[in-house]
Parts: structure tokens; sequence; C-alpha cells
């Protein structure tokens, strides 16, 4: 039985393409694999910034920790066992201002634990314990920054596949909803291009 894992974070909420299309995915893989679907909405739920008592929580021993640490490492534990136990990860992100939201740097922020979702060998090189899961990352852009002058200014998909890679979630696949703010026959352009790589992923999962 396959357990999937939705998480969305676009501010404009279900309006949002990125939401719209990692929604698709999530539910058309459940159609077809079977299985669960576990949706995280960072925006109706946002997890906080990070802070001291997180930092602090994380390194000291459970029976040490104090009630706002314990609160704060249990909502890291609560987030990163749902990654766990996921087999494939469906994550949408609207780009704000090049990067991703804050909502969704803050997830990252909770799920990248030393010593829990990766780790260093002898040699001190990084290694990702997060592995043996599929990732389709879903990113929106009003602009074009899959090619072209702006390409480098997308500080939100390469980012985003960074630290998944960090934690071990390597096997990653994009669809990328982009060019949306040229006018409505753009919008309407990216939207149907969009939708044959939506068909594309659940054609090859089937």
């Amino acid at each position: 039985m396959t357990s999937i894992l939705l998480v969305t974070s676009s501010p404009r909420g279900p309006e949002g393409l990125s939401t719209r299309f990692a929604t698709e995915i999530a539910e058309g893989l459940k159609v077809r694999l079977g299985g669960t679907l576990l949706t995280r909405d960072l925006t109706v739920n946002p997890p906080p910034h990070i802070a001291q008592a997180y930092i602090g929580g994380r390194v000291a021993a459970p029976e040490a920790r104090t009630p706002e640490q314990a609160k704060a490492v249990g909502l890291a534990q609560e987030l990163v066992d749902e990654v766990k136990a996921a087999d494939v990860i469906v994550l949408g992100s609207g780009m704000i201002n090049f990067g991703p939201s804050s909502q969704l740097k803050a997830w990252f922020d909770h799920i990248t634990w030393p010593g829990v979702t990766f780790g260093y060998s002898a040699a001190g090189k990084p290694q990702g314990l997060l592995t043996g899961k599929k990732v389709y990352l879903v990113t929106a852009a009003g602009g074009v920054f899959s090619e072209g002058d702006w390409a480098a200014f997308d500080f939100q998909t390469g980012y985003l596949r960074h630290l998944l890679g960090f934690i071990g979630l390597t096997d990653v696949e994009v669809v990328r909803v982009e060019g949306t703010v040229f006018g409505p026959e753009a919008a309407k352009a990216a939207i149907a291009a969009a939708e044959v790589q939506v068909r594309a992923v659940l054609e090859q999962a089937a």
C-alpha cells in the first residue's frame, strides 16, 4: 500500500497553481496506486520559524527539555514522521520574491535535523537519511525561470532540490507552472502546459 504525503505552501491557498497541480498529482497517484493520502497545508497550519526552544531542545535529552522545548521538538518530530512514513511526497511551492515561501522554508528548517534526517560520514561528507522515496516538486512562478534571462534568478527550484537531496530525497521530478503574468493567453498556455506534465506523471505512475 502506497503512502502519499502532499505538502502545499502557496499563500494563495487553493487558488495557487502550485497547490492546484500538486493536489491533482497527489490525488491522481492515490487513485492509480491505491493507499493513503495525507495533506500538510502549510498556509492553513504554518509551522513557526525555528527559535531557541527548538535549537536547544533538539540537542537536549528528552527528560531534560523544558515544556517549550518539548513542544518545539514535538512539532519537528511530527513533521519528520510524516515524511518518513511516506513512499511518495508531492510538494507544491509558489515563488515569492524569487524563492519559496517562508512557510515552506520553516517546514524544511524543522525537518532538516542532524542525526535524524541527515548525518555525516567519517570523512565529513553529508549523507541524507530519508532515502528510497519519490518526490514530485511542483513549482509555480509568474515569470519564466526555466530558461532565458531570468533563469539565474530562480532561487526556488534549485534550492528546494538541494534541500531535498541533502536529507536523502534525490529522486525528484519537477513540474513547472510558469509565465502566467504575461496576459490571459500566456496564462492559459502555461496552465495547459502544466496539465500535460501532470498527465505524463500520472501515466508513468500507472
